[in-house]
C-alpha cells in the first residue's frame, strides 16, 4: 500500500478534526468564496474546510488519500443536506486523476496537500486544475514554530525511526522559499505568491490530557511514534512529553475545555 495512504487510514482523524472545525469556517470566510463557484479541497479529511465553503454555495469536491475520510465526508455532506454540492472523492494530491485542466475558481488545502511525498508534483497539479483568475489557498505547519502542531510533530519523529532515504519533509511547506520555489517551478511568478503567518485553534471538549490520548489513539504521525516508543520502553516518556507540551499550551480557563491555538503559514497563490 502507499505509505502516505496508509499513514492517515490509520487510526480516525475525524477525531482530531472535531476540534477543528471552528477555524475550517474561519478559513473558508476569507477565502472569497461566492455562490456558483467549484471549489476543490485538497487532502480535505471529513470536509472540515470543504462542507463550509458548499454552506457559502459553492460546487465542491473534496479529495483525500484516505478512503475512511471521503467516506466519513459523504456521509456528513448527506446528513447536512449537502450532497448536491459537496462530494468526496479519493485521491492523491501528486497526481490528480480524472480532475481537468482549469476546473475550479479556488483550490484549497488546510495541512493536507502538504504531507503529500512530491511537492513539486503537488504544486504542478494545483495550478494545472486552477482556472485562470483562480486562487490556490493553502495552510501549513511551520517547521521549529513553537506552537502546537510544529512541536507535536518534531516530539513524535523524536522517538521515531529514521525515515527513509529519499525523504522529504512535509513541514518544509511551511518555508516560504521553499514555497516560492515549488510553484515557481509549476510556473508561478513570485510576485503571484503570498505567505502570511496566521493562527489556527484548535477547541477540544476534555482536558489537555484528554486531548493528547486522542492523538495518541487516533493520529496516524502520533499513533506510529507510540508504537516505536513502546518497543524501546519509552512510551510513558513520550506521554509526559506531551502531556506537559498540550498543558503548556492550552488558553482554556475552563478545566473541562481544552483550546490551543497553533501558528501556520497561510499561502496564497494567484493564478494568471
Amino acid at each position: 500500500m502507499n505509505p502516505n495512504k496508509a499513514l492517515w487510514e490509520k487510526g480516525d482523524f475525524t477525531r482530531i478534526a472535531a476540534s477543528m472545525r471552528e477555524s475550517g469556517e474561519d478559513v473558508v470566510r476569507h477565502a472569497g468564496i461566492s455562490p456558483g463557484m467549484k471549489v476543490l479541497d485538497l487532502g480535505c479529511g471529513d470536509g472540515t474546510t470543504a462542507l463550509p465553503a458548499a454552506k457559502l454555495g459553492a460546487d465542491v469536491l473534496g479529495v483525500d488519500i484516505a478512503s475512511n475520510l471521503v467516506a466519513a465526508g459523504n456521509r456528513r455532506a448527506a446528513q447536512l443536506g449537502l450532497a448536491a454540492t459537496c462530494r468526496f472523492l479519493e485521491g492523491d494530491a501528486c497526481e490528480l486523476r480524472g480532475i481537468e485542466n482549469r476546473s475550479f475558481d479556488r483550490v484549497i488545502s488546510m495541512f493536507g496537500a502538504m504531507f503529500a511525498p512530491r511537492p513539486v508534483d503537488v504544486a504542478r497539479e494545483m495550478v494545472r486544475v486552477t482556472r485562470p483568475g483562480g486562487r490556490i489557498l493553502m495552510g501549513n505547519w511551520i517547521p521549529g514554530d513553537p506552537t502546537l502542531v510544529a512541536q507535536l510533530l518534531k516530539i513524535s519523529t523524536s522517538y521515531s525511526p529514521p525515515p527513509p532515504e529519499g525523504f522529504v519533509s512535509p513541514m518544509a511547506w511551511g518555508v516560504p522559499g521553499n514555497v516560492i520555489e515549488r510553484f515557481g517551478e509549476a510556473g508561478i511568478a513570485w510576485e503571484g505568491i503570498t505567505c502570511e503567518r496566521d493562527t489556527y485553534v484548535f477547541a477540544f471538549q476534555g482536558t489537555p490530557a484528554e486531548f493528547v490520548d486522542t492523538f495518541r489513539q487516533y493520529y496516524g504521525p502520533t499513533m506510529n511514534a507510540f508504537e516505536a516508543a513502546a518497543r524501546d520502553g519509552r512510551e510513558q516518556a513520550l506521554r509526559d512529553e506531551l502531556a506537559g507540551l498540550f498543558e503548556t499550551q492550552n488558553r482554556s480557563r475552563d478545566p473541562g475545555t481544552t483550546l490551543i491555538p497553533a501558528t501556520f503559514l497561510r499561502v496564497t497563490v494567484e493564478v494568471g
